[in-house]
């Protein structure tokens, strides 16, 4: 699923990607071979030979969730709406003005309530991809084709 997700963000020209550690991510996931740097490039490579572009997106590991929602979301977003996916948002994603903007995904099973609340009291909106549960392999190709 990694190696799709990193392939994905390249064919859709993300600029930057930031995998960070949710508590239902599996504690495996972050030993992954798929996460030393020459996998990643090699990934990103082939999203960005599909696409014929040639700037690859920044990768970025976050372990602990609280401290880049409290220290760095804010500053990450600069301005910009930042849309977190959730099933039972008020809103669709597709319904937002597609400008630039920073959307969270959650890992399979979604965001625990303590990090919907924390995101949202730091700047994040929720926003609902649409009536089905996706897998995040999935989820990102939605939220990217609804936010474009």
């Amino acid at each position: 699923m990694l190696r799709r997700i990193l392939r994905t963000v390249a064919e859709f020209g993300v600029a930057n990607l930031h995998l960070i550690n949710t508590a239902r991510v599996e504690k495996s996931y972050w030993q992954s071979p798929l996460l030393r740097p020459g996998k990643v490039q090699e990934a990103l490579l082939a999203g960005m030979e599909r696409a014929s572009d040639t700037i690859a997106p920044q990768v970025h590991l976050h372990k602990r969730f609280r401290p880049f929602v409290e220290d760095q979301l804010v500053n990450l977003c600069a301005g910009r709406p930042c849309w977190m996916a959730h099933m039972e948002a008020p809103r669709a994603l597709a319904d937002v003005p597609p400008d630039p903007a920073v959307v969270m995904i959650g890992p399979e099973g979604g965001f625990v309530p303590f990090e919907v609340e924390l995101a949202e009291r730091v700047i994040a909106q929720r926003v609902h991809l649409g009536g089905r549960v996706l897998s995040v392999d999935t989820a990102l190709p939605a939220a990217l084709a609804q936010a474009l």
